[in-house]
């Protein structure tokens, strides 16, 4: 549904995302016409006695006009709003039965309804109410000269029209609150997404952290103790061991300095070693306790740290995966050693999770609708060591994840 809008000429609905809403007033205008030309033009000849030319001519001007409120309603009114109330003074001119209604006959009054929806789906609130209020001036300065007396059937112009405003307006404003809702949601679903990958980019680099910090660490206690453990080392040779441990030294503190901008007092329990490909089996066997039956195929294989990492990682998002949206499913985690594929240089890490769909059809997850977020973290995850990640579900249901991680560290580094 429209918004109110300024400018050039903006079809009624067009901005709807359903064809068929958007077409909707064509049609109905169509229908309008097709059915109140012929219709008023017999009223006004037949039965409240006009001549057929000043028939015709009001029962044009008062209907053909809808075709233009799908576009331009206002101008419609002001052509439509017109006749009505010539039609009416026309009709003082002639006798015509007392039952008939005066100073607006039916079939106008159904235009005029229509009308006042294309207004009130189009128009500013300010504007409708001065629509209402000419509509009520006119209707109610015409019945004082009622051929037949004033009743209050003879509102019904000025009650209906004003009914059709106001529900055209609840229309647009409800269409409104709901197009807000759904870009507010779509907002908060990116800022979500963005949310989770910066968390997830703020812990990688905490935990790579702690893998480079050993390697630091390693290298400045052999440069220091270089002097000690070979003999006879020239002057300059102790000097430039010296240098290495310095700068080592050095770029672990920087280190340090940018892990406390990263860590709060949330991440505490991060302090702990990091794991890898060994502590694997004790997330099965967490998954496990947790009444999901799984079958782990390990693989004896020395990997660089950080592709352990990213593999431990991979397995224990997929794992809550399927805990929080398969409970009980049947799954499977192997790890094992791959030729490299086209395209790929050495020998890869293939981590697999494969879970079936849930035994129980009327369990209910834990989290019925998924983000998407933990794939985030194992895109992010995979795209650090330069692997390789295909994730989806399956036909019968299930979930595969499938993470292919270079083993030699000259391939990402």
């Amino acid at each position: 549904m429209t918004s109110v809008k300024e400018g050039g000429p903006h079809a009624l609905l067009a901005g709807s995302s359903r064809p068929w809403v958007r077409l909707l007033p064509g049609v109905v205008a169509t229908v309008l016409c097709v059915c109140l030309l012929p219709a008023t033009s017999i009223l006004l000849t037949k039965y409240y006695g006009l001549i057929a030319v000043a028939g015709t001519a009001l029962a044009i001007a008062q209907v053909a006009p809808l075709l233009l409120a799908v576009v331009r309603p206002l101008r419609a009114w002001y052509v439509i709003f017109t006749a009505d109330v010539a039609g009416a003074l026309a009709l003082l001119t002639v006798d015509f039965p007392e039952r008939l209604l005066w100073p607006f006959p039916s079939v106008v009054i159904v235009g005029y309804v229509g009308l006042c929806l294309a207004l009130g789906l189009s128009e500013r609130r300010r504007t409708l109410l001065l629509v209402w209020l000419a509509t009520a001036a006119a209707n109610v300065t015409l019945m004082f000269f009622a051929p037949h007396g004033a009743g209050a059937v003879d509102l019904s112009f000025t009650a209906l029209g004003g009914l059709a405003l106001l529900v055209a307006v609840a229309l647009r404003e409800r269409a409104e609150v709901q197009r807000r809702l759904v870009e507010q949601e779509t907002i908060s679903e990116a800022e979500r997404a963005r949310r989770t990958l910066l968390e997830e980019r703020a812990r990688i680099a905490r935990e790579l952290h702690d893998v480079v910090a050993h390697h630091m660490s390693v290298i400045t206690v052999q440069a220091d103790s270089a002097e000690y453990r070979l003999d006879r080392l020239p002057p300059d040779v102790r000097k430039e061991f010296a240098n290495i441990a310095s700068t080592a030294r050095n770029s672990l503190g920087e280190m340090r300095r940018l892990l406390g901008v990263l860590r709060n007092e949330e991440t505490q329990d991060e302090l702990a070693p990091q794991p890898g490909l060994a502590q694997i089996d004790q997330l099965v066997d967490a998954t496990s306790r947790a009444h999901v039956p799984v079958e782990f195929t390990a693989c004896d294989v020395k990997v660089p740290e950080s592709v352990g990492l990213s593999a431990y990682r991979i397995v224990q998002e997929a794992l809550a995966n399927v805990v929080r949206h398969a409970p009980g499913a049947h799954t499977q985690v192997s790890l094992s050693v791959s030729e490299p594929a086209e395209g790929e240089d050495g020998r890869r890490l293939a981590v697999l999770i494969v879970n079936g769909p849930s035994p129980e059809p009327r369990a209910v997850p834990l989290e019925p609708s998924g983000t998407g977020h933990g794939l985030v973290g194992m895109r992010e995850r995979v795209r650090l060591v330069g692997g390789t990640l295909d994730a989806g579900p399956l036909p019968d249901g299930g979930f595969r994840v499938a993470a292919r991680l270079p083993l030699n560290e000259e391939d990402f580094t």
